[in-house]
């Protein structure tokens, strides 16, 4: 899938030429849901031209697109994760095991559905950031 990934964003070069600036690490494909990692600071590269460069990629695989920076911190990788919900809290539970859990809990307005698929961003999160995700939401 990267290398498929990396020759669409080839192809739309000419298009979107701020894709020439681009550093592109890798996608993951859960289920779904197509996850792009890109250098640090190259997510508005990305989310420029009203959306069209992700509506393009997603048209492209068939997939539902989320676009993370590679290289920060576990609350801007999961809020990029999650866009467009908001993070109201990050907990780490240890379990009794030894092994740790990140619990997210997410703000979601009343009667809103989901805008994407919360198992495919949780397996995300794993195949990515090697992070078990639990996730609640507050209305």
């Amino acid at each position: 899938m990267d290398l498929k990934v990396a020759r669409l964003l080839l192809s739309l070069e000419d298009k979107y030429p701020s894709l020439q600036n681009v550093c592109f690490y890798k996608a993951v494909d859960v289920s779904r849901t197509l996850a792009v990692i890109v250098g640090h600071g190259d997510v508005p590269r990305l989310l420029g031209y009203g959306g069209k460069i992700v509506k393009a990629i997603g048209d492209e695989t068939g997939k539902s697109v989320r676009i993370l920076e590679y290289g920060v911190d576990d609350r801007k990788f999961l809020e990029d994760l999650f866009l467009p919900l908001s993070i109201l809290t990050i907990n780490t539970i240890w379990l009794p095991d030894g092994t740790t859990e990140t619990r997210v809990i997410l703000k979601r307005k009343r009667g809103a559905q989901m805008p994407f698929d919360l198992q495919a961003l949780k397996d995300i999160a794993c195949k990515v950031r090697k992070m078990s995700l639990r996730v609640e939401f507050a209305d």
